[in-house]
Parts: C-alpha cells; structure tokens; sequence
C-alpha cells in the first residue's frame, strides 16, 4: 500500500536527521515508528497530574461543610 502525507517541514527535516544518523532508509524509520505507535499500548491523558494529586490544600482555608447554614433549604417542588 501506497500512503502520501503531507509533513511540516520542520518534522521532515527531523525525520530526514535521524534516518541520517540512524544509518537506515526514511521509509524504514518510518515503518518502525508506525509500527512502535501501534503496538505500544494506549495510555488515556485524562489524569490529573501528580501536581493536583499531591496538593493538600491550604489548612487554614474552613472546611466547605462549615457553610452548610448558611445556605437557603430547597424549595418544594411544584406538582401542577
């Protein structure tokens, strides 16, 4: 199978340095980063950092359940 794409040209040159440095043809450097992508297992991105995991948070801010008196109760609900 024949695939065209069109590269930036700063990734072509990128690509070009290291099948250079490589000593291996484009067309294989290619294949084999194909192939890593796809064989590699997919890791999903939609974690939190461990910047937010490992927040703990200012002590001396009140806890959120201490404003629970303020607040208004809920309005029954209309039926009609």
């Amino acid at each position: 199978m024949q695939i065209t794409i069109d590269l930036p040209p700063d990734l072509e040159q990128d690509l070009l340095r290291q099948a250079a440095q490589s000593n291996v043809p484009l067309q294989t450097l290619i294949l084999q980063a194909l192939r890593q992508t796809i064989q590699t297992p997919h890791v999903p991105t939609a974690q939190w950092s461990e910047a937010i995991l490992s927040y703990t948070g200012n002590p001396d801010f009140p806890a959120f359940e201490s404003y629970r008196d303020e607040l208004l109760p809920p309005r029954e609900p209309e039926l009609f």
